[in-house]
């Protein structure tokens, strides 16, 4: 087998400078703290569904108990989680919809500029929806809206850029080891907005927003002043040119092709025609490269499962168990161990067999039954956070690697080798349309939960699993394939 890049030419890490492990930092935790915010949402849903609901405290029998709080924007709290699941959809579409905008603004804007104005303003729209509204008694539907919206398009500036800023730094050696372990910064941003949520939750939910707020805000500030956006700004040569100096033993790992014969001339734009040095390509030509709507299909349903686990983990624990919210909120971090081990070391594995799909594959099958072990797990903490923690292992690993390392084979592939705004057209369109999956999703496990119960939610949760192996099938057989004729060819010569 012929090893990948990252075995040749001495260690992977001995060939980053210090400048490349402070903007790894950099970026890492400012997406952290943009999931964080959205963490503490998911984690305060039980809270704001009693504040939002009518509740009796008068207990004196000498007056009547209907005497409610006036902080009754629903009638029941059934309705208070359908409008909750209702926010969540919001966000996603506004988000969904901001990720093919948020790529053409940072391509032509400074991507410092644009991260930091997303992470700082969407972080006083937060601190509006919990604490304003909440220390003012101000209770609207409408408002809610409108500042979930606005937090959704604002939030939608993170990924795009941090993205871009890691492809300006970071190149083809070993990126499912170093994407793999950099796209963590998600589950850790829910593990970080877990505690900081968990911690301040007994003085009120208002305050979990304001904590979460206050430190994204103070992170935006940091990253205006002391983010590189490329190694040019401090006069290093960029990724390109360094690899124009190296052996063209890394090619994308979405074609397949083992050498310059096998490469299959029917995923061209331009069939026939030779491209080079593209400097911008359309929107209709990012979606026409080798396996990006596969796998943007595929993201849609992974996306849905991975996010509502995200967005209803810690909702499902306190309801279905009884849990208290603040140990459930605690709890939930598991998953996100599970999927922070499960993204570095399938990128890993990745990157030895120089084949992504096949990896995909054998995790996903395996999180068919996770998800089915999950939904089977007795009323034991323990129990429930190991079940936990393997079904964020196969589901969370995979989603790491779609929306980071495959997201980066597939806007650098050869068809467009050069092209500086490739990358950021070909993961918006992967990483939205993830989310538009995302967002219908929320609102659909809402309505299944309300009127089939949880079971059923696990249910649809194996369905979209199911879909995503069947939307890279194509590409599994394939990389099957090439995998099974390099092998050949290597006894042979033996």
């Amino acid at each position: 087998m012929a090893w990948p890049n990252i075995f040749q030419r001495g260690t992977l890490f001995s060939r980053f400078s210090h400048h490349h492990v402070v903007v790894f930092l950099l970026t890492f935790f400012s997406y952290s703290l943009l999931h964080a915010s959205r963490k503490t949402f998911s984690n305060v849903k039980v809270s704001i569904s009693k504040q939002w609901t009518p509740s009796a405290f008068n207990k004196s029998i000498r007056l009547p108990v209907e005497i409610w709080t006036s902080n009754h924007l629903f009638p029941s709290a059934e309705e208070a989680t359908l409008f909750l699941g209702t926010l969540d959809t919001i966000f996603l579409f506004s988000y969904a919809v901001g990720l093919f905008i948020s790529g053409i603004v940072g391509d032509r804007l400074n991507l410092r500029w644009v991260l930091s104005f997303g992470m700082c303003s969407s972080a006083l729209v937060v601190f509006v929806f919990g604490p304003v509204t909440e220390w003012l008694h101000f209770y609207n539907k409408g408002l809610y809206c409108c500042l979930w919206i606005g937090n959704g398009l604002l939030q939608s500036t993170g990924w795009p850029c941090v993205v871009a800023v890691m492809g300006n730094w970071f190149g083809k050696a070993g990126r499912g080891v170093v994407f793999g372990l950099w796209s963590a910064c998600a589950s850790v941003g829910n593990i970080l907005g877990a505690c900081l949520a968990s911690s301040v939750l007994q003085y009120g939910y208002e305050y979990a927003f304001l904590v979460t707020a206050a430190v994204q805000f103070a992170g935006g500030i940091i990253i205006f002043f002391g983010l590189l956006v490329s190694p040019e700004e401090i006069g290093i040569p960029g990724i390109e040119a360094e690899e124009n100096f190296e052996e063209d033993s890394h090619r994308p790992l979405i074609n397949g092709a083992e050498n310059e014969d096998e490469y299959e001339p029917n995923y061209s734009i331009q069939e026939g025609s030779t491209i080079t040095q593209v400097k911008a390509i359309s929107f209709y030509q990012a979606c026409c490269l080798p396996g990006v709507i596969p796998y943007s299909l595929a993201y849609a349903c992974l996306k849905l499962v991975n996010y509502s686990f995200f967005f209803w983990l810690p909702f499902y624990l306190s309801n279905n168990f009884g849990w208290k919210e603040a140990e459930a909120d605690k709890l939930s971090i598991w998953y996100d161990v599970g999927g922070i081990i499960g993204g570095t070391l399938q990128g890993f594995v990745s990157d030895v067999l120089q084949k992504r799909a096949p990896v995909l594959a054998l995790s996903l099958l395996l999180a068919v039954g996770s998800l089915v072990g999950y939904s089977r797990s007795p009323n034991d903490k323990s129990i429930n956070a190991l079940l936990m923690a393997v079904t964020g292992f196969f589901i969370g690993g995979p989603s790491n690697m779609i929306s980071s390392a495959i997201s980066a084979d597939l806007g650098h592939q050869e068809l467009i080798q050069g092209s500086s705004e490739a990358l950021a057209t070909v993961t918006g369109i992967v990483d939205g349309t993830g989310s538009i999956g995302a967002a219908v999703g929320q609102y659909l496990v809402s309505l299944i939960q309300d009127n089939l119960g949880w079971m059923w939610v696990f249910y649809f949760f194996i369905l979209m699993t199911s879909c995503t192996i069947l939307f890279i099938s194509p590409l599994i057989v394939r990389e099957i394939r090439h995998l099974m004729q390099r092998r050949q060819a290597h006894s042979l010569s033996e």
